[in-house]
């Protein structure tokens, strides 16, 4: 009886050793895949950052906005343009009090940074409730 409690006890002892002994690799993978994951943010700023252009051109077809997303420049002026190629239509941002009717012109300044709904304000048909894209703000 004593030598199996005795046992049982070696092997307990062995199973807790061994799991406090275990190496830092994990915890380090996950402080890298971490610094990555920063790394990768700052890298996907930084190329939003490139790719914006407060000159925004939007051409709108029966039911389509022309990209999934505008970027452009917190705290710079932006000018938006609307082109209408098929149908008759008209945007609108409501956070910037943008509204176009038809083919124009808007000016306007972004401070904050964030993504705002760019939408259709000219009911255009079955698919208007589609015609909606995003203005991202870096």
């Amino acid at each position: 009886m004593k030598k199996s409690l005795l046992l049982t006890l070696f092997l307990s002892l062995i199973l807790v050793l061994a799991a406090c002994g275990g190496d830092d690799s994990g915890a380090n993978a996950d402080t890298k895949k971490s610094d990555k994951d920063t790394t990768e943010q700052s890298d996907d700023n930084s190329s939003l950052e490139a790719e914006a252009n407060n000159e925004v051109n939007i051409t709108a077809t029966n039911f389509d906005l022309g990209q999934e997303e505008y970027v452009v420049q917190s705290g710079e002026e932006v000018t938006i343009t609307l082109t209408n190629e098929e149908g008759h239509h008209g945007i609108s941002i409501d956070e910037f009090d943008v509204k176009i009717d038809g083919e124009g012109q808007a000016t306007f300044t972004p401070e904050e940074p964030g993504e705002y709904k760019i939408y259709c304000n000219i009911m255009c048909g079955e698919g208007h409730g589609e015609m909606v894209t995003t203005l991202v703000v870096v």
